[in-house]
């Protein structure tokens, strides 16, 4: 099985990402083979809207760090996808990742009833965010759901702590912790 996990904080061992990390280190010792890209310390641009995915290629034309990650996700079982709430929504990283996904969209997308040039995937996303309220930003997840389906993420699921923010990093609950090593378990058996 193959886990890729990309990591949309700017922050290397913040929250979501320690999260994320203890998910892929559980993984790798179950034999998965993971790989881990921080989205902040590659050089890529967002989607160009130029169309070249459904008229020409069947992948993103734009030729920068991101090809790799792209290449890597359609090649992978599981993806993983991290961030902190940043202004309501997912880091600028992780969105700009996100949008490139378009290229995953075969051209008859909007009709087709298999849209997706990802195949079956599975989807485990972590939301961090320091405000403790969990009525705050919950439509994050729901919201960006629907497209991850619509791609080919047919099996999502979601690990979110709200009420740690940069001041907490380390100090992630071990219940949290808990929660993402089960969720490697019962992927990678």
């Amino acid at each position: 099985m193959k886990i890729v996990s990309l990591l949309g904080s700017p922050r290397s061992k913040g929250n979501s990402a320690t999260i994320a990390n203890r998910f892929t280190e559980t993984a790798k010792k179950l034999g998965a083979e993971t790989r881990v890209f921080e989205l902040n310390r590659l050089t890529y641009r967002g989607c160009q809207g130029c169309y070249a995915c459904k008229n020409s290629l069947d992948r993103c034309a734009v030729k920068d760090d991101l090809t790799e990650v792209l290449a890597a996700v359609q090649e992978a079982d599981v993806v993983l996808y991290a961030s902190p709430v940043y202004y309501g929504d997912v880091t600028a990283q992780l969105k700009g990742f996100i949008d490139r996904g378009y290229s995953y969209l075969k051209p008859d997308y909007l009709s087709n009833p298999e849209p997706s040039r990802l195949g079956n995937k599975k989807l485990v996303f972590v939301l961090t965010q320091g405000n403790p309220d969990e009525t705050l930003f919950a439509d994050i997840f729901p919201r960006y759901e629907g497209f991850m389906k619509w791609m080919g993420f047919t099996d999502t699921s979601l690990i979110r702590v709200c009420g740690i923010g940069p001041s907490s990093v380390d100090a992630v609950p071990e219940e949290v912790l808990q929660q993402a090593e089960e969720a490697a378990r019962s992927l990678v058996g």
